[in-house]
């Protein structure tokens, strides 16, 4: 089976795509930028933006299936949220229909939703919409905070806690989050994808542990071998903080987004959607040993 993943160089779809060559399967990468990509038998890369109706038209040709994994968390010059999460997600639909693809599975937020006043959420809602009423066969998966190898979260955690003794959380209430393995993500794509299953759902990925920020950070900390205390900051502090990091040239520890997202809880898909079926539910917690398998060098 041949099927493309946009942001296919990316955290999700890297994981998605290499899943997918392990079982045989040719994928196309497509990603923005067209840097060299480790590929094997059956993999293309094509490095076309998800704005680019006739270069994604071509790299879906031969498709029978888009994962549309490509997104941001933070805009950055021509990278807005806007461009990529809406404009791109009807770039990508126009180009699959004219490829005669039959099948796409979209990566959201758990938490996307309208008129919430966070224009991440509400770009991502609206790329939820356009997906669902494409006329393709679909498959929506409203994703929780995910981590693995290459990820966001591990990465930064681990680096903030081998560099500090202290770790400010979001908020003096503490807010809880179900934090999902990569390859438990990767397992429901890939029954979409490739099974045909979860056709015209939209769908809550999250783990199986409710935790906190403050326990995910310890767990981190002992994964490293720190010690680290946790200590609650008011949530004006850490948007005041991100604004300022999202100034610099650099992939910031903690983005706007990432304020709200966390601020306001990410347990609970909002609006309510469907659940997944048992076989399918993330079963992967997020362990010590979990973790350092996750980690920068493991």
């Amino acid at each position: 089976m041949r099927i493309a993943v946009t942001g296919g160089t990316g955290f999700i779809g890297g994981h998605l795509a290499a899943a997918l060559t392990a079982e045989g399967h040719e994928v196309v990468l497509v990603a923005r930028r067209g840097r060299a990509v480790a590929g094997g038998p059956g993999v293309r890369f094509v490095a076309a933006s998800v704005a680019d109706d006739a270069l994604l038209a071509d790299a879906f040709s031969g498709c029978e299936a888009v994962a549309h994994c490509a997104g941001i968390n933070r805009e950055r010059g021509e990278q807005r949220y806007t461009c990529v999460h809406v404009r791109g997600t009807e770039s990508v639909v126009r180009a699959a229909r004219a490829a005669g693809v039959r099948r796409i599975a979209l990566v959201s937020f758990l938490r996307a939703r309208p008129a919430c006043g966070s224009p991440y959420h509400e770009s991502k809602w609206a790329a939820e919409e356009i997906v669902r009423g494409s006329g393709l066969e679909f498959t929506v998966l409203k994703q929780g905070i995910t981590y693995g190898k290459g990820d966001h979260m591990l990465d930064h955690l681990s680096r903030t806690v081998r560099a500090l003794p202290l770790f400010a959380t979001v908020g003096l209430r503490p807010r809880t989050l179900r934090p999902v393995a990569v390859e438990d993500t990767v397992r429901v794509l890939r029954a979409a994808l490739v099974e045909g299953r979860l056709g015209g759902r939209t769908v809550a990925v999250t783990g199986p542990e409710e935790l906190t920020l403050g326990d995910v950070v310890r767990r981190v900390a002992r994964a490293i071998g720190r010690a680290v205390a946790v200590v609650p900051m008011p949530v004006w502090f850490h948007y005041a903080l991100a604004r300022a990091i999202e100034l610099l040239p650099w992939t910031p520890l903690v983005s706007v987004a990432q304020v709200r997202m966390l601020a306001e809880g990410i347990s609970v898909a909002e609006p309510p959607c469907d659940q997944l079926p048992p076989d399918l539910l993330p079963r992967i917690r997020l362990t010590v040993e979990q973790v350092r398998r996750g980690l920068p060098g493991a």
